[in-house]
């Protein structure tokens, strides 16, 4: 078996990956991507791009049976058809990868299509379908190879034909019923999709509430649109039991009676295998969750590791940041030092959760005397002419002794948009004083941050 030699591996190309491949490759560096699923990661093919065109087609929907309350009268006849033909043509090129392959070539990279594992420090083995290839890095290494969904080890379950969120993207047909396991992000997402389409669905979350790493009061607002739109919930209960007859899914769950549906969505977060990545040649802990890195993205001398695996948060923008860091550190740049307290997030349900920063029970948590301020979207902008579909909130957590924002969550239309005035009081470290005199126009949704600022106590 021969040994090619090169400067730079990188094993993963998600986003983050591709970005640095494509940058290094653009600097002069050889460089081999390593990937055996999509290049560009799970992002453009079953995640954030397809599900926010489904989200889409399901805000039209809700959108139009609000016609009756504010305008007059519209028949609604959902149709799965055009969203399914959108996300195999305009989205994911069928899942074909060709075009990220060709952009990755074409900035001067090489792909190598297989599962690549370090063998040695500087040393990357891939398993292709043509045989084992071994690359040498001069200059080292970096990981970005994402996550797999994770499918919960309940009785039953495994061999099932359940679905992920890949075959959620993937399907022509709405179910006629849904069981969907978890209320996080994808979870609470696809639920709000799939029931605007008609399918019966039911969610099941272990935790006491909806999106538990939000503010309540957000996922409160979440839970009643919910309830609203006929989801049915049940919090604080976990499946125990799942079986499969060939036609639809029976789960058991908690004390009640058991659950059917023809579906079976399992959204219970994502899981990852360091093992099989080889870290442990770096004498790094291959069973950890995570690989702790510096400031510069350095695992190890000669490793880096970006996104998913790095713990400090599962987004595409955050694995897309942190790849300028490890460029910078790979190609001798200067580069400031990655700023984590002001991590935003968005969950696309209807109404739309934005969050950056700390929640009041995490700055409370790390000690901070803290101040909060909150307003209802439907006093201080659009909702108060008319709540059909505006309702919402923003609520503000302030460090009282320094007098700046740490946290801020933004819920309703928009609300991931309105997250960016937020953000950037976060980030900044704008005093609350400075924020409180800003002039906002009127009337806005972004209006209600001055509201939440006033009432900061």
């Amino acid at each position: 078996m021969s040994t090619e030699t090169v400067d730079v591996v990188v094993i993963g190309l998600g986003p983050g990956g591709e970005a640095v491949a494509a940058e290094l490759a653009g600097a002069g560096l050889s460089v081999v991507g390593v990937d055996s699923r999509l290049v560009g990661g799970e992002c453009p093919y079953f995640a954030c791009v397809p599900t926010k065109m489904m989200i889409r087609a399901a805000d039209a929907l809700a959108e139009a049976r609000r016609v009756r309350e504010l305008a007059g009268s519209a028949q609604v006849q959902p149709d799965w058809g055009p969203v399914a033909t959108r996300i195999r043509r305009e989205a994911t090129d069928d899942w074909d990868d060709r075009v990220a392959v060709e952009r990755l070539e074409r900035a001067g990279g090489r792909f190598v299509r297989g599962h690549g594992k370090i063998t040695a420090p500087g040393q990357v083995t891939v398993s292709t379908s043509d045989g084992v290839r071994t690359f040498e890095a001069t200059k080292g290494i970096v990981l970005n190879p994402g996550t797999d969904p994770a499918v919960p080890p309940i009785p039953g379950l495994a061999g099932t034909p359940l679905w992920t969120n890949r075959e959620a993207a993937r399907t022509t047909t709405v179910p006629s019923s849904m069981i969907v396991l978890g209320g996080g992000p994808v979870g609470c997402e696809l639920a709000q999709v799939f029931s605007r389409f008609g399918a019966k669905v039911t969610l099941i979350q272990t935790a006491d509430r909806l999106l538990p790493p939000v503010e309540p009061e957000a996922s409160a607002l979440v839970a009643e649109r919910f309830a609203a739109e006929n989801i049915t919930v049940r919090t604080g209960t976990s499946a125990s039991e799942v079986s499969h007859d060939g036609a639809g899914f029976t789960v058991t769950a908690g004390g009640g009676e058991p659950l059917t549906a023809e579906c079976l969505l399992v959204a219970a977060g994502r899981t990852r295998d360091l093992a099989a990545l080889g870290v442990g040649a770096y004498g790094l802990d291959d069973s950890a969750r995570v690989i702790p890195v510096d400031d510069r993205m350095r695992a190890a001398d000669g490793l880096w590791a970006i996104g998913d695996i790095t713990g400090k948060g599962a987004f595409t923008h955050m694995s897309v940041y942190q790849a300028s860091a490890a460029v910078a550190d790979i190609l001798g740049r200067e580069h400031p030092p990655p700023a984590y307290h002001a991590v935003p997030s968005v969950t696309f349900t209807d109404p739309e959760v934005g969050m950056v920063g700390l929640t009041e029970a995490a700055a409370r948590d790390g000690g901070l005397k803290v101040r909060t301020g909150s307003t209802s979207l439907a006093v201080t902008s659009r909702g108060f002419i008319h709540g059909v579909g505006n309702e919402g909130l923003i609520k503000v957590v302030e460090d009282a002794d320094r007098g700046v924002l740490v946290g801020a969550t933004s819920v309703g239309p928009s609300g991931g948009e309105v997250l960016g005035a937020l953000a950037v009081a976060v980030h900044a470290e704008v005093p609350t004083t400075v924020l409180r005199n800003m002039i906002t126009a009127y009337p806005t949704f972004h209006r209600g941050i001055v509201a939440a600022l006033e009432d900061l106590s």
